[in-house]
Formats: structure tokens, C-alpha cells, sequence
């Protein structure tokens, strides 16, 4: 997937922003936050997943996600989140 594919969904730059602002959530906590339907949330996320951006960690029946810390992608983009939030 390319750059703009990624970045060019609104609600998948809620989730990063998300993410980036609270650490780990699971899918029903970032729904609920970015006011979108669980079904909808969870493929953003697994396409984020996919990229390498996001990691899944699972507990029991609850799926958390959060930065994965080994992926350089992942890097650079919560290091433009956070320049970009820290810069408004």
C-alpha cells in the first residue's frame, strides 16, 4: 500500500492520532472515541495491522492495539503525529 492510501482516510488518522495520544486501546474503545461502527473501525485497523504500523496484542477475548515499536513506519509516523500536535 502506498503512502497516500494510508493517509488519506480520515478515519485511519483519527485511529493513529488516536493511538498515538493514548497508547494502547482495544477496537470497541477506538470506535466509540472516533464515532464510527465497530465493523468499519476494525478494518481500518486491520489494514494498519497489515502495514506494520499498528501491533494487536490479544487478552482473552479483547484485542489491543498500539504503535508497533519495532517498525519503522510506525516510528515515522507517530513522530509526525506528535511534531504535528505538538506544532498546532
Amino acid at each position: 500500500m502506498e503512502i497516500e492510501e494510508v493517509f488519506s482516510s480520515k478515519p485511519r488518522m483519527k485511529i493513529l492520532r488516536l493511538v498515538a495520544r493514548l497508547g494502547a486501546l482495544n477496537v470497541s474503545d477506538i470506535a466509540r472515541r472516533i464515532s464510527l461502527n465497530y465493523s468499519t473501525t476494525n478494518q481500518h485497523l486491520k489494514l494498519l495491522e497489515a502495514e506494520g504500523i499498528l501491533q494487536q496484542r490479544v487478552y482473552g477475548r479483547v484485542r489491543m492495539y498500539r504503535f508497533n515499536d519495532r517498525s519503522p513506519k510506525a516510528i515515522a509516523v507517530q513522530n509526525l503525529i506528535e511534531t504535528w500536535e505538538q506544532n498546532k
